[in-house]
């Protein structure tokens, strides 16, 4: 059985989709869970997600990285799919999952990412000129960030998107789950999952993922966070910047 679990926070606006596009997949809803790790949301999140899960938990653990460990604890998969829900998952997501997973070499998957969420309400002024540069400023940025990991798969470094992605179920416990970092938690467990098995990129495992965070942070500002923290866990320094609980909406 393949296991999806999904953390959230006051995502009421969001969830709905992101379940009913996992209550359509091309394979039977019967042959995969759907669980819910909620972080004390007070809003509707937990009422919503009831309608299409198999189960909604509350989170004891620390940081996001702590409330997908809740989750694997909680499931009964023998593979660990992991999305955010804000994200938008085609109908042969799980399909693909399962499909790579019959090499009983891999012992973890992701994929890559497509905007979506572009902001269309703009006010006075070419309207249809502006939703036109700021649909190409985000086509460019998921470009540079798809290729960015494409490049870096060839050389045997991964960038396990938590947004799009599965493990092997006990690969993953043994080596302890995600750490509880503010930032990259999703980068850190490749350098330890590595010794235990063959991790791949699958290239045709595209999901649609949120720009609400681009939109409220920046651009420039999201692209000069992730390199700077990059480098600090490169050499293993502390991360400050944190993504836990924020409010995008």
């Amino acid at each position: 059985m393949i296991s999806v679990v999904i953390p959230t926070y006051n995502e009421e606006k969001n969830i709905e989709r992101c379940l009913k596009s996992l209550n359509n997949q091309t394979i039977s809803r019967k042959e995969f869970e759907v669980i819910i790790v909620d972080g004390s949301s007070k809003d509707r999140t937990v009422e919503i997600a009831k309608k299409y899960t198999d189960k909604v938990i509350q989170q004891i653990s620390e940081g996001i990285g702590g409330a997908r460990n809740d989750g694997v604890i909680s499931s009964k998969g023998n593979i660990i799919a992991s999305t955010d829900a804000d994200c938008i998952l085609p109908k042969n997501w799980i399909e693909r999952i399962r499909k790579n997973f019959e090499n009983e070499n891999i012992i973890a998957v992701y994929g890559l990412l497509k905007p979506i969420d572009i902001v269309e309400n703009l006010e006075n002024g070419d309207k249809e000129k502006k939703l036109y540069f700021i649909k190409l400023k985000y086509k460019i940025s998921f470009i540079i960030s798809n290729l960015f990991m494409i490049l870096t798969s060839y050389i045997g470094y991964h960038h396990l998107c938590a947004a799009n992605c599965a493990f092997n179920r006990e690969s993953f416990l043994k080596v302890g789950g995600y750490k509880p970092l503010k930032y990259l938690d999703d980068i850190e467990i490749d350098s330890r999952l590595k010794p235990l098995g063959k991790i791949i990129l699958d290239k045709n495992m595209i999901i649609g993922y949120s720009v609400r965070r681009f939109e409220k942070i920046g651009v420039k500002k999201t692209f000069y966070m992730f390199t700077k923290n990059f480098i600090k866990l490169m050499f293993r320094r502390e991360i400050k910047e944190n993504y836990n609980k924020h409010d995008y909406s």
